[in-house]
């Protein structure tokens, strides 16, 4: 698995449903100087956790907007299959209401570029290509900042649902990082003290910690 923190975000152009309608071209490069931004892949369409992590991210999208936070979702599927998803009434499995994008990946390029994709493509001893394991993308949740690189990443196998909250947390941390400079120490939170990253920083904070 690779690690991309520190370095540029992958960059791709797909396909994605963006308030109902279909956007060719989609590109995270948009939100660089703008937006941070939580991209986050999920494995399929019409399946079970993922709906519950796709609207649990719409339902906290006023924070991540007071927040300048751009959210976007990925998976494999086609867009269509996206749109007919969205198109669905929550009661019946659906996503209906989510406005923010998701992203088409049906190449499954932008998953193995960002080292989610659970498989690899191989070839038998026919000499056919075959591909291993799942050829859908793992829970990867990629932070990344305004200059498009990633500072946050987190991957969860298939069956483990993630935390909003601690997105929204990573998202303080950062952006506290970012405009005071004071690192944010084991389970911070936006209210608490952070500390300098010096020897005096750390002794005075574990003095009254």
């Amino acid at each position: 698995m690779a690690v991309l923190v520190g370095k540029k975000a992958p960059s791709f152009k797909a396909t994605a449903v963006v308030n109902g309608e279909f956007e060719e071209n989609f590109s995270l490069d948009q939100y660089i100087g703008k937006k941070h931004v939580i991209f986050y892949f999920y494995p399929m369409d019409f399946t079970f956790v993922c709906p519950t992590e796709i609207i649990a991210f719409q339902d906290r999208m006023e924070e991540f907007d007071r927040k300048n936070v751009a959210v976007v979702g990925c998976s494999t599927d086609t867009h269509f299959s996206h749109f007919a998803w969205l198109n669905t009434p929550r009661n019946q499995g659906g996503i209906e209401g989510v406005e923010y994008p998701l992203v088409a990946d049906a190449s499954k390029t932008i998953a193995q570029n960002f080292d989610v994709l659970a498989g690899h493509y191989d070839y038998n001893e026919e000499g056919e290509a075959i591909f291993v394991g799942e050829p859908v993308a793992y829970r990867g949740l990629f932070l990344i900042d305004k200059e498009g690189v990633v500072r946050h990443q987190v991957v969860n196998d298939l069956p483990l649902g993630r935390s909003i909250d601690e997105a929204l947390r990573m998202v303080d941390a950062l952006q506290y990082f970012e405009q005071k400079g004071e690192v944010c120490p084991a389970n911070w939170s936006e209210g608490k003290e952070a500390m300098s990253a010096t020897k005096e920083g750390v002794s005075n904070y574990l003095a009254k910690h």
